[in-house]
């Protein structure tokens, strides 16, 4: 069960937000296993899986029967056969009502069901949480190397293989686990950049040391206010001191470097970045709205920056420069567009339904451009024409982060002048086509600014939101 959930946002994360994956549709998901290149002597049986793109926190009730679907699944199994090893594909930053390791409860679950012999193997993004009940369950842990995640099916692949090669070894891996007190938000810690790339880089080296299985290094998610968020270094392998020793110098890598993380893109203000895209001449120049990045758990509902857009004369001209907007939510005015054909006048009013705390709702007048049905994230879909503004509407939450989802609906981000998208950092498509970008730090539920979101739970002190008086303790603790 996946989602990252930010617990600023005032988004629920309901039954319609999860995509579910069951029978052989579930094995086919996974290369190594559709392609027989990890099946060995196994045979692979699906239970269950569901995902959302990250919102806000998951409702107890969906949490609760996702859970039930997924300990029925292995009650089945086990009562036909004893199982060898379960593959646990999570992201690790799932905030559930009423929960504060909503992981650690489902590995628990599990656990009470499949027994303590059977060998876990688990795959999770490098955003997500290391809770001592989720290392103590986990006999194999490893997370994404690469952010942005172009690593995302390779780590699956290689969870999968360390749990067949255990298994084939007949070894039972020991996990060292290091606590490093830093909390800082993905878009500094992007393994593009220093010094997170050459914290990454290290792993390689490691885990050719004799004893160690994976080695795994996670920043931790930052919006959410759970005792859990911090930076995490998980050692896995079948010598204790050889674990233990790169835990320790993994995470005082990490802490060594504290102070070099900084934001991936140029950061500025919105107006910035609106007055260096008009600028441009070499384009597209993309602003990122980060504030409410639905990639991230924003709601996807903030109105804050379409608002500024809307009011700024250069863009809502005649003859301004095309610049896309992507976007905002809102059923309600999907259904008043669905009434119009594609050419009328159009005024709607739309957004913040959710989360209202930046801006209100705003009032879109101009041209239907486009109206589009079927798409799997947002629903119904809308392009409003403003001027030079191409003001996309949907019917629910969809984050526009690869070009593919612009052109689906008849918007080429290459003949634009400038790209406004809910994003932090960019994904891969964004970033290759990209000819000058300003990382905007707008308000929301991902908020770039940690210090404005007002975490009071996490655990102190914790960098950068405290002075230390001397070094914190990265002593590694053994697992398993």
């Amino acid at each position: 069960m996946a989602i990252e959930s930010s617990t600023f946002s005032p988004h629920r994360a309901g039954a319609r937000d999860f995509q579910r994956v069951e029978g052989d549709e579930l094995i086919q998901r996974y290369p190594s296993l559709r392609d027989g290149s990890h099946l060995g002597a196994a045979e692979w049986l699906p239970v269950y899986y569901a995902r959302s793109i990250p919102g806000g926190a998951v409702l107890r009730e969906v949490y609760d029967e996702i859970k039930g679907r997924i300990l029925d699944g292995l009650r089945a199994l086990v009562a036909e056969a004893p199982l060898d090893g379960l593959f646990f594909d999570i992201h690790g930053a799932m905030s559930v009502d009423g929960l504060d390791d909503a992981e650690g409860d489902l590995i628990m679950a599990i656990r009470e069901v499949i027994g303590a012999d059977v060998l876990v193997s688990a795959s999770m993004d490098l955003h997500g949480n290391v809770s001592d009940p989720l290392v103590s369950q986990v006999d194999i842990i490893t997370c994404y190397r690469l952010a942005p995640h172009e690593d995302t099916w390779e780590t699956r692949d290689r969870a999968i293989g360390n749990l067949v090669d255990a298994l084939q070894a007949g070894i039972r891996p020991r996990r060292a686990h290091v606590t490093v007190p830093i909390l800082l938000p993905g878009e500094k810690t992007s393994t593009r950049v220093e010094p997170a790339k050459s914290l990454y880089a290290r792993i390689d080296e490691i885990e050719r040391r004799p004893g160690i299985i994976d080695a795994a290094v996670w920043i931790g998610y930052a919006w959410a206010d759970e005792p859990r968020c911090h930076g995490v270094v998980v050692v896995t392998g079948t010598d204790d001191a050889a674990i233990s020793a790169a835990a320790e110098e993994l995470g005082q890598a990490f802490w060594d470097v504290r102070d070099e993380f900084e934001f991936v893109g140029p950061p500025g203000t919105l107006a910035e970045g609106v007055d260096a895209g008009l600028a441009a001449t070499d384009t597209p120049y993309f602003i990122s709205d980060s504030g409410d990045n639905p990639g991230a758990g924003g709601t996807g509902d903030v109105t804050w920056t379409l608002a500024q857009l809307l009011a700024d004369e250069r863009l809502t001209a005649p003859d301004a420069p095309t610049v896309l907007v992507g976007s905002i939510f809102d059923a309600g005015a999907l259904a008043q567009l669905r009434r119009y054909g594609v050419g009328d006048p159009v005024t709607v009013t739309a957004g913040a339904r959710i989360d209202h705390g930046p801006h209100g709702p705003v009032t879109i007048s101009g041209v239907l451009e486009g109206l589009y049905e079927g798409d799997p994230d947002a629903g119904g879909i809308a392009v409003i024409r403003v001027g030079g503004l191409r003001v996309i509407v949907t019917e629910f939450r969809k984050a526009y982060h690869a070009v593919e989802d612009f052109t689906a609906i008849g918007l080429d981000p290459l003949a634009a002048q400038i790209v406004v998208t809910k994003i932090g950092y960019l994904e891969p498509t964004l970033y290759e086509i990209q000819r000058g970008w300003t990382l905007a730090l707008t308000p929301g539920g991902v908020d770039q600014d940690l210090q404005r979101l007002g975490h009071h739970r996490i655990q102190r002190p914790m960098f950068p939101f405290d002075r230390f008086e001397g070094a914190p303790d990265l002593t590694a603790r053994l697992f398993g």
